[in-house]
């Protein structure tokens, strides 16, 4: 699979790059958080995160003073599993390089998407990189000669906290798997397991084959 760099041209319909943020402090203190024995782990919303100095230039800047929050995806992972899309974009920011596997949401046909859509783009630590709202996406994945990876991921507030309570009236109201989250899952991830839309096709790419 071709790995791309977020600064080629192949990035720019799924998003861009953010300039002129200083994410230093951010990095140091993502780099204070033990790893998970296995896996990865998130959480929407941690502290030590948002007490930095950054926190406000992404709310104003890059939020246009909208309410936000930011966690952090962390661990080990090199699958594909999922994509999921909100309806606002995600900023991400790693302690070190990484990787995401990236599809459009107008590439789903009939409630699937076929993994041979998925590209691979590489984003240097440090660099802050918007991930559009019509871009598909999930857990990052480690680089190969790493293995581990510290993302952060900032989102409108609220974001990935617990389901509303709602009946469905279209198939896409099934996807929701969290607030702001809709999600499809190939039939080999843990979450197709936990009764998550099966809606992808193809492969499960692991980019360490």
């Amino acid at each position: 699979m071709q790995i791309y760099s977020v600064t080629d041209p192949e990035f720019k319909p799924y998003g861009k790059v953010l300039e002129n943020y200083d994410t230093a402090e951010l990095m140091t203190a993502m780099d204070t958080i033990d790893l998970p024995e296995s896996g990865t782990a998130y959480k929407p919303g941690i502290d030590k995160l948002e007490a930095c100095s950054i926190y406000s230039e992404l709310r104003d800047r890059a939020y246009g003073g909208m309410p936000i929050q930011i966690g952090m995806c962390w661990g080990s992972n090199t699958k594909l599993n999922c994509l999921e899309y909100h309806r606002d974009s995600e900023v991400n920011i790693g302690s070190s390089d990484f990787i995401l596997l990236l599809a459009r949401e107008d590439e789903i046909v009939d409630g699937v998407l076929d993994t041979a859509k998925v590209k691979a783009f590489r984003a240097p630590k440090g660099m802050a990189v918007e991930v559009y709202a019509t871009t598909l996406h999930y857990a990052p994945c480690q680089v190969p000669e790493a293995d581990s990876f510290r993302v952060v991921v900032v989102l409108p507030k609220g974001t990935n906290t617990g389901k509303p309570a709602y009946t469905p009236k279209t198939e896409e109201d099934k996807w929701m798997t969290a607030c702001n989250k809709w999600l499809l899952a190939h039939p080999d991830a843990p979450e197709a397991k936990n009764g998550a839309h099966i809606g992808l096709s193809g492969v499960n790419i692991d980019i360490a084959q």
